[in-house]
């Protein structure tokens, strides 16, 4: 059992472009764990007016349209009490997400083969989750350090544009927003690939991931296969959390 008492949370960061899965991959997670609670990058959005206008059009895929000193707060707390910060109240868990299409009949088996693991091991300690598109980004490199587990999702330009454009808009701190039009191809996407790039091979975010700047960050990347497929995302996911439960 060794240090795993002395933990108090296992703080899991999940991030990848906008439409990648990660708030149905953090729920699917939660669902499957014990003790498992989720926070989200969303919820720490700066006011609607405080929020950048770049070309005309307001920005909410960039650094500077989060409050990130109350991120940082909220995470350590984390870190020291193993439970969210009473104050915070999630306005993402306001927002739809898509069906995920994985088989109940899965995600039954999941939850059998960790609730073994969980007791062949004793494991105890809570397991919180960070969803958000910028987690690991240079601009971000602070925030990133915190995450006990990093894992990055991937999607296609075609698929995030796709799924974002299907979306009916989004809660905020003070009504509610809907991407104008042509906003994926304007700001979502641009940012995503500025962000992003340094992550891959020759900078090309449609490639290869690049092994050695990841290991370095100790970032683990979705297998490829994955990419269209939530059941093949959780199954990859879930085996790394089972890993650093064993380890």
């Amino acid at each position: 059992m060794g240090s795993h008492t002395k933990r108090p949370v296992l703080l899991i960061g999940i991030s990848g472009p906008s439409s990648s899965g990660k708030t149905t991959l953090s729920r699917l997670l939660r669902d499957t764990f014990p003790s498992t609670f989720i926070l989200h990058l969303d919820d720490f959005y700066l006011t609607d007016a405080e929020i950048p206008v770049k070309n005309g059009i307001q920005d909410w895929d960039c650094v500077e349209s989060l409050n990130l000193k109350d991120l940082r707060q909220a995470l350590e707390y984390i870190k020291q009490h193993g439970k969210s910060p009473p104050s915070l109240v999630s306005k993402e868990d306001q927002n739809s997400v898509g069906e995920h299409g994985v088989d109940p009949a899965f995600i039954d088996r999941c939850k059998a083969s960790v609730q073994e693991l969980v007791e062949k091991y004793a494991w105890d300690t809570p397991i919180a989750i960070v969803d958000g598109f910028l987690l690991f980004s240079e601009s971000m490199a602070e925030i990133r350090e915190l995450f006990d587990v990093r894992l990055f999702l991937r999607t296609s330009y075609e698929t995030a544009k796709r799924r974002r454009e299907a979306r009916s808009g989004y809660v905020t701190l003070e009504g509610f927003w809907e991407d104008p039009p042509g906003y994926v191809d304007k700001v979502v996407w641009p940012n995503y690939v500025s962000d992003h790039a340094f992550l891959f091979k020759g900078g090309d975010v449609h490639g290869e991931l690049d092994e050695n700047v990841c290991e370095r960050l100790r970032i683990q990347g979705m297998p490829r296969e994955a990419e269209e497929s939530m059941t093949e995302c959780l199954a990859w996911a879930i085996g790394v959390l089972e890993e650093t439960i064993q380890s």
